[in-house]
């Protein structure tokens, strides 16, 4: 459980005000949710599943965009604690699971303009990148990740349970449960043993 602490000493009145304003805005435009912090910038609401309980920094940027699927295209569970500046895009899934904790300035989007390796016609330099065709792979984030400041996680990545990934690293590759990763690209550096209930290093 979070301590407790006193919200007029941490905000200020004016900051009380605010939270009361955002907790009622926030009831009447997403019931589900926990608290929406605004300004917020949603785009292809209808293809956004926002779970249960969220809570949501200012300026955050979530867009799902139909290019593949009329589903559901971007996933949240229950307890996802966001702060602010995160954007989230996806055309295809981006799936979050329960009581992930996103620090700000995270990025996290299924999309990739064009095609650079694998099997396939690769795009070619002289097309300017927004003419380029879109390509997509599934985003999965599971539960108790805990995502740090900045940190970049690109298409095709799955994060496993309970990791970690530290500030300012880029994801673009799959991550085991229950490790620390770190890094550009992001590589495990700890693991958690349920022997010795310590984060060893790897």
């Amino acid at each position: 459980m979070h301590p407790s602490y006193n919200k007029l000493e941490t905000y200020g009145f004016f900051g009380v005000v605010r939270m009361f304003y955002f907790l009622i805005k926030t009831k009447l435009i997403f019931p589900k949710a926990r608290l929406i912090r605004f300004p917020i910038d949603i785009r292809g609401k209808k293809f956004i599943d926002f779970g249960e309980n969220i809570t949501t920094g200012i300026g955050c940027r979530i867009e799902a965009i139909p290019f593949y699927s009329k589903n559901t295209i971007i996933k949240f569970g229950r307890n996802i604690e966001i702060n602010d500046y995160v954007h989230i895009a996806g055309i295809s899934s981006v799936i979050i699971g329960d009581n992930a904790l996103i620090a700000s300035r995270v990025f996290i989007s299924d999309i990739q303009h064009g095609c650079y390796s694998g099997i396939g016609v690769h795009d070619h330099p002289d097309v300017p990148p927004g003419d380029r065709s879109l390509s997509s792979k599934d985003v999965i984030i599971e539960d108790n990740v805990w995502i740090g400041e900045s940190v970049f996680v690109l298409a095709g990545v799955k994060i496993g349970k309970g990791s970690i990934i530290g500030a300012n690293s880029v994801v673009s590759k799959s991550i085991p449960q229950y490790v620390i990763a770190v890094g550009c690209p992001a590589v495990p550096i700890k693991r958690f043993n349920f022997d010795t209930h310590k984060w060893e290093i790897i």
